[in-house]
């Protein structure tokens, strides 16, 4: 398994790509909009960007997650947790997939749970990543900015 934070200091913005190394699948977690930066990381480590998500509706920043879906044909994830209010406007459009609380979903061999984390917003998730390929347990929670 891939695992890279890139951190923006401008913004306190962290987010991850997360790589399947046996089939060469990515997913990038909150991506801001230099979007550049995850294309490149990516071919570097000789992956391709096939999923998208956010922990959380961005409003400190422009998210990068709809640009980059649709420059890399990457599906898009985003949460269907909380009230109307906090329900993504462009996810029918974009042809997101919507997430909810226990859901999985597969990057390569990896697995990811999603667990709604309300708090820092509420529709926040955070997703629970296990390598199948390599380990029977969890290999670590990436919870975007929640605490």
């Amino acid at each position: 398994m891939f695992l890279r934070q890139i951190y923006h200091d401008e913004l306190a913005q962290a987010s991850y790509l997360l790589g399947c190394q046996a089939t060469g699948e990515a997913l990038v977690i909150d991506p801001n909009r230099t979007i550049e930066q995850y294309l490149a990381l990516a071919e570097r480590a000789g992956l391709r960007i096939t999923a998208v998500t956010e922990t959380h509706i961005h409003a400190d920043y422009v998210s990068g997650a709809r640009e980059l879906a649709a420059r890399t044909g990457a599906q898009l994830y985003l949460s269907d947790m909380g009230t109307a209010a906090w329900k993504y406007a462009y996810a029918a459009g974009a042809g997101a997939t919507l997430l909810r609380d226990g859901d999985r979903f597969m990057i390569g061999n990896i697995r990811l749970e999603v667990i709604h984390s309300p708090g820092h917003t509420p529709e926040h998730l955070a997703f629970l990543v296990t390598d199948t390929a390599n380990a029977c347990l969890p290999m670590g929670l990436l919870s975007g900015d929640f605490v």
